[in-house]
């Protein structure tokens, strides 16, 4: 049996059963499936069931019928496809399992090895592949060296105007 299930937020999991061959959807009490969001026309649109087919009709909304971001006047929805009435999403599902993907699957397919970190540390790969001019060599930490001579350098000033300052105060 095919159903809509909400996705929006403060409204998610709410379903409506497609039972009837014709279930119409809006803002209003008289609809099959009632949405009260004002984004949702009064009656927004109508979901007929045809044959095996779940067919999206409009009603001359507002807010428009949107099929997978597609606005549509009438179409056939698809189960998985996602249907938005103003900003209410639902996604059409049914109970009947999606058909298996037919793989050709004889062969494992081998897949190339990669890199190891100690082949990049050691430098050039068999391969010819240069890790040095590929950016990829070991980093060197002089920006740190020279933050620290730096506030050394600062410490050692702020010292001596301290000891100036004292010994000027003593005099």
């Amino acid at each position: 049996m095919a159903k809509l299930v909400v996705l929006s937020v403060g409204m998610t999991g709410r379903t409506q059963e497609l039972k009837a061959d014709k279930t119409t959807i809006g803002r209003v009490e008289d609809n099959t499936f009632q949405i009260a969001e004002p984004s949702v026309s009064s009656h927004h649109c109508e979901v007929l069931l045809s044959g095996k087919d779940v067919v999206v009709r409009d009603l001359n909304s507002t807010n428009g019928t949107y099929i997978n971001g597609e606005k549509v006047t009438e179409k056939v929805m698809k189960p998985g496809q996602i249907l938005r009435l103003g900003q209410i999403e639902m996604r059409l599902e049914t109970d009947m399992p999606a058909a298996p993907a037919k793989k050709h699957m004889d062969q494992t397919l081998v897949m190339q090895r990669g890199v190891s970190l100690n082949e990049l540390e050691q430098g050039s790969r068999t391969g010819g592949f240069d890790t040095k001019s590929a950016g990829f060599s070991k980093k060197t930490d002089k920006g740190s060296k020279i933050f620290w001579v730096v506030v050394g350098v600062v410490g050692l000033a702020i010292l001596g105007g301290l000891l100036y300052a004292l010994t000027m105060a003593g005099k």
